[in-house]
């Protein structure tokens, strides 16, 4: 007779839940190096190199090639591995890659190349570590805690945002552009010992999928998200906003100081304030969906966040800065709200064992028009205007936000419950994870 299988605690409630905690604390922190980064390397080739819009377009870019790469293969390794040790390479990659920069600045070795390359190894570390983070959060959380989890996180993460710029400024005036970026590599370091720490037994346990060529698996998750209208909704407008967020952005630091005469120290404040408006979507975004609907409350924060984006190019030097913080302070409020709801009802939505691979597998469309956003903003930039480029930019995003009126939840009140039908979870084997017999409801048309 067989011993029995080791009984696992699994999640405990949201109040006491320590791996919950850990994740929390690490992701804040990590947030928090990434943001001073955001403000740090654009201000070290502005000030230190002197780069123009094409270079500034190029460093945006690269830090997003990676998921046109490796995108989705990355995807369907997190299925099959641990997506905690993911995470955990994934930080300490990174945390050497960041470091690479103060140390070849200290040996007066510095360029942009290097910058660079070091942006297109971060973000590939990245790759790995949002699409293992994806299937991370509902192993760690119950099903009944994912929304008030996912508020915490994003409401942490923009917390961190609004922080973030103002030190990296702040970080920059002190010790210079390069070595600013060591706080960068130590919130890689905090964040990987912080998953590290996670207890096994507050793991829900996963059924894993067989072993399968990788390229089954792949097209896997491409046909999940391609028969499902939520997931490809989804994935097909954030495609068409990242690509004008990430154009704006990447120009942005360079707008601030040479269009409006904005020093490095106020160019991070700028940001800062801007960032607030994360942190009040990530707050409202739980209060607004219980209170008009998880899809009329997606639909009426994406039509804020949209429109607004145009404020952001209106700006001018002296009291006209505002304008540009008033934009991002907006279009950060519907982004962050909108991201709280629609993350929440993925992790429902779409069976664990399959979460890895349509993460991926949108997260290439969506992610991946990012590094041709950074090179059209840097081309457009030289051609026709930095202001120009932007407030062009800033359109598409309002017409990318405005589609969700006319898309699948242009009249509905509720996201569908549960999780997605059988047939639309492309199961080649026929069998679920625990929890996969929940029904599903259509949207609530009012």
């Amino acid at each position: 007779m067989s011993a029995p299988a080791p009984v696992t605690a699994g999640p405990a409630p949201l109040p006491r839940n320590t791996g919950f905690r850990l994740l929390w604390v690490g992701e804040g922190v990590s947030v928090l190096g990434a943001m001073t980064t955001t403000v740090v390397v654009p201000l070290l080739a502005v000030t230190t190199f002197d780069a123009g819009p094409g270079w500034m377009g190029v460093l945006s870019a690269a830090a997003w090639l990676p998921w046109l790469l490796v995108g989705l293969p990355a995807g369907a390794w997190v299925d099959r591995l641990d997506p905690r040790r993911v995470m955990i390479a994934a930080d300490l990659a990174a945390a050497l890659t960041t470091a690479s920069v103060p140390v070849a600045w200290a040996l007066h070795a510095l360029t942009l190349t290097h910058l660079a390359v070091a942006a297109l190894l971060t973000g590939t570390c990245s790759v790995f570590f949002r699409t293992a983070y994806g299937s991370v959060v509902p192993r760690v959380v119950r099903p009944e805690d994912l929304d008030a989890a996912n508020g915490r996180l994003y409401g942490t993460e923009s917390a961190m945002q609004v922080a973030g710029p103002g030190l990296g400024g702040l970080l920059v005036q002190l010790v210079g552009g390069a070595f600013a970026l060591l706080a960068d590599t130590l919130s890689f370091l905090v964040s990987a010992v912080c998953l590290w720490r996670i207890p096994t037994r507050a793991l829900q346990v996963v059924e894993r999928p067989p072993a399968r060529s990788l390229r089954r698996d792949v097209a896997e998750g491409v046909r999940v998200v391609a028969r499902d209208p939520h997931l490809r909704f989804f994935t097909l407008q954030g495609a068409a906003s990242n690509f004008a967020l990430t154009g704006y952005g990447a120009l942005l630091v360079l707008h601030l100081v040479r269009d409006l005469d904005v020093g490095p120290g106020a160019v991070g404040a700028v940001m800062a304030v801007g960032s607030v408006g994360g942190l009040l979507g990530a707050v409202v975004a739980n209060r607004l969906s219980a209170r008009l609907g998880g899809a009329r409350a997606m639909r009426w924060l994406q039509v804020l966040g949209g429109p607004t984006a145009l404020l952001v190019g209106a700006g001018s030097p002296g009291a006209g800065i505002a304008l540009v913080a008033l934009g991002t302070i907006l279009v950060g409020t519907g982004v962050v709200g909108a991201n709280v709801i629609r993350s929440a009802f993925r992790q429902r939505w779409v069976p664990p064992h399959l979460l890895g691979r349509t993460l991926s597998a949108s997260s290439v469309l969506n992610f991946g028009t990012m590094p041709f956003a950074g090179l059209a903003a840097g081309w457009l930039g030289a051609h026709l205007g930095i202001r120009e480029t932007i407030l062009l930019m800033a359109g598409v995003h309002a017409v990318a936000s405005l589609w969700v009126l006319v898309g699948p939840y242009g009249r509905g009140r509720d996201l569908p419950a549960g999780q997605m039908p059988r047939e639309d979870a492309a199961q080649d084997s026929g069998r679920w994870s625990s929890g996969s017999t929940a029904t599903a409801r259509k949207t609530t048309v009012t």
